[in-house]
């Protein structure tokens, strides 16, 4: 089996990814809108294009005729991925399920509209006028995202009717793509969030991943754990949803599905058709795979019979200083290493700005998790982005 495998998107979680399709013989194009990136960097191939540019996107297609086109992210023309389909291209995990998830429009109504499922009250908006009548709908505090958007970008909290012209232009400044448009939720005061892995197979064998606790600021995680004690029909019932709404969106591959938990209650949140950010704690060997290695396997449809925890686990992001640099260096790698029980990954990305993930922190073993975060902060403390 060799495979050539188009991934659109080649940051650090496209990296992993690569590096799993690697140690399975399989032939990798990395595609992003910069050169350098960090899959780049582990592929065979590379493309530097605009993939909300259709046409671009078209042609990438046709020259490399891939096996399966798989994005990373959501800046991409996605609704060309029904034609592609129709061509006898394979989506991972398929048109409908990376067009409906790279919007919260789409995914919310089917989540709500469809699927009947409990959700945080919410409204769209187009314009501050349609923001400001949200807000009253939802009711103070609500967040406000963008329809595209990712690690938090563009998101922000409304306390009070001074905060929502700023909400509303964030909001369209942080959004990925050329949508101008808006979800404004009813804020859930939550007791804790997930995130639920799941992975569906050619088999049609669903699995799950032990549930991940994550903490956020800015809108993007900052730790995430391994696994998340909760009540067992909490989980079971997050699984009944997740396998609920990925049997909708139909495909195989790794899906990230978020949820609130508040008291005996279980809110749906978001859904991601990939390896997600907090899913980067399975590489703390939390598990017989990680999830990069199950999203490999699964598009190439070899079985995985059993999701196994070997480890609990916590990661901690390793955030650039608030400088803008180019090829930053990094100080301080001998200072964490030398804490047991610990790794570190280093992305490789050629350009820092203020926040942004460079690298994350790993702490594994059978301690409480909670002590396991404070050990992969400790790490990510010591890594100093220069």
């Amino acid at each position: 089996m060799r495979k050539k495998i188009l991934l659109l998107g080649s940051g650090e979680l496209g990296k992993e990814f690569v590096i799993a399709c690697q140690r399975l013989g399989q032939y990798v194009i990395a595609v992003d809108s910069y050169p350098g990136a960090p899959a780049m960097q582990v592929a065979h191939e590379n493309e530097v294009i605009n993939m909300l540019d259709g046409n671009e996107l078209d042609r990438i297609v046709e020259k490399h005729q891939p096996d399966f086109i798989v994005p990373e992210i959501e800046a991409i023309r996605t609704e060309r991925f029904y034609n592609y389909e129709s061509d006898g291209y394979h989506v991972v995990p398929s048109a409908k399920a990376a067009n409906y998830t790279m919007n919260r429009k789409a995914i919310r109504d089917l989540a709500a509209d469809d699927l009947g499922l409990r959700t945080a009250p919410f409204r769209y908006a187009k314009s501050v006028e349609d923001l400001e009548n949200g807000v009253a709908y939802c009711g103070y505090p609500c967040v406000v995202k963008p329809l595209m958007s990712s690690s938090g970008k563009g998101q922000s909290v409304i306390k009070s009717e001074e905060d929502i012209e700023h909400a509303w232009n964030y909001a369209v400044e942080g959004s990925r793509g050329d949508l101008q448009e808006v979800i404004v939720e009813g804020f859930i005061d939550f007791d804790y969030e997930i995130t639920l892995l799941t992975v569906t197979q050619h088999n049609g064998k669903t699995l799950f991943c032990p549930p991940i606790g994550h903490r956020q600021e800015r809108g993007d995680y900052q730790e995430s754990w391994q696994p998340k004690i909760m009540k067992k029909e909490l989980l079971n019932e997050a699984c009944q949803i997740a396998n609920k709404i990925t049997k909708s969106l139909k495909g195989n591959g790794i899906w990230g599905v978020e949820f609130f938990i508040k008291q005996n209650e279980i809110f749906f949140s978001e859904l991601s058709p990939r390896p997600h950010d907090t899913g980067m704690v399975t590489l703390a060997k939390t598990q017989n795979f990680n999830e990069f290695e199950l999203h490999a396997r699964a598009i190439l449809e070899i079985p995985i019979n059993e999701i196994k925890q070997l480890n609990n686990g916590a990661s901690a992001v390793i955030l650039a200083s608030e400088k803008n640099n180019e090829y930053p260096n990094f100080v301080g790698l001998e200072n964490a290493s030398i804490i047991p029980n610990t790794d570190f990954k280093i992305f490789g990305k050629p350009k820092s700005r203020p926040y942004r993930r460079m690298g994350v922190a790993l702490a594994y073993g059978n301690n409480d998790v909670d002590e396991l975060v404070k050990k992969a902060k400790m790490v990510a403390s010591k890594i100093i982005v220069k």
